[in-house]
């Protein structure tokens, strides 16, 4: 069974929708390959060490959430750049990359994924108005401790998390990846406690002086589920063959 490299990129714009967007680098379809699709593969970044797993999986298609061309990089086809696209080309492999829209799709997005993750019930953008603001929230069914509610998402990441704060937990607002510079847009709904991905070093200050309590998750660990769910639903519906390669980072 299969699809069309066209088929796969009508699905996905369809499904997230990146016209609503402004983003950082450009959303769908990245590297051109083969016309067909027999078999995806899904990820979180486009990285060498992918590429390679997927070509040894046979893929014909990747979909990731990091992928190329990012507004702020050099935009000259040399080095990692150069080997990773070439790479890519040599072997006929298509490159979906979906940002922002991935990171907010209301079932199958990051922040989705990563709610369900936390046993979170009434998951929805903290600001539906705003599109291309990647902040959810939701709640407990009762509230816990910082330290169970921590240790818990530690066990379902598989990982050590820095945490901040001794209070009790019941609402949580979240952005995966590097969202930490939304802690005050968390502190302003009145949340009892913010999750990302990363910190920065003012993160800690604003934390404490704010009284929201703040988990600093892994930026790689809260962005491993919404490539995947897309890739599960994509391959159903379309007929193609999917897999979900993780590569490894403690970032």
């Amino acid at each position: 069974m299969s699809c069309t490299r066209q088929d796969l990129r009508a699905y996905l714009d369809t499904l997230l929708s990146p016209e609503n967007y402004r983003d950082y680098c450009p959303n769908g379809l990245q590297v051109e390959g083969k016309a067909q699709i027999r078999h995806l593969v899904t990820g979180v970044t486009a990285c060498q060490a992918l590429i390679d797993a997927a070509i040894e999986a046979e893929a014909d298609a990747i979909l990731v959430h990091h992928g190329f061309f990012w507004r702020s990089e050099d935009a000259v086809l040399v080095g990692m750049k150069a080997r990773r696209l070439r790479t890519l080309m040599l072997n006929d492999i298509n490159l979906f990359a979906y940002h922002l829209p991935l990171d907010c799709h209301p079932e199958l997005g990051n922040n989705a994924q990563l709610g369900r993750l936390m046993g979170l019930s009434g998951i929805a953008p903290l600001a539906p108005s705003e599109p291309s603001l990647p902040v959810f929230s939701g709640a407990l069914e009762e509230a816990t401790s910082l330290s169970s509610f921590a240790e818990n998402l530690s066990t379902q990441l598989g990982r050590e998390l820095l945490t901040v704060g001794d209070g009790a937990v019941r609402s949580v607002a979240w952005c995966t990846g590097a969202g930490q510079h939304y802690i005050d847009t968390a502190a302003d709904a009145g949340v009892d406690l913010y999750v990302t991905g990363e910190v920065s070093e003012q993160t800690i200050h604003i934390a404490r002086e704010r009284g929201i309590s703040f988990i600093a998750a892994g930026h790689h660990a809260t962005e491993r589920y919404g490539a995947a769910a897309v890739g599960i639903q994509a391959g159903r519906e379309l007929g193609c063959s999917h897999q979900f390669i993780d590569i490894d980072n403690p970032a």
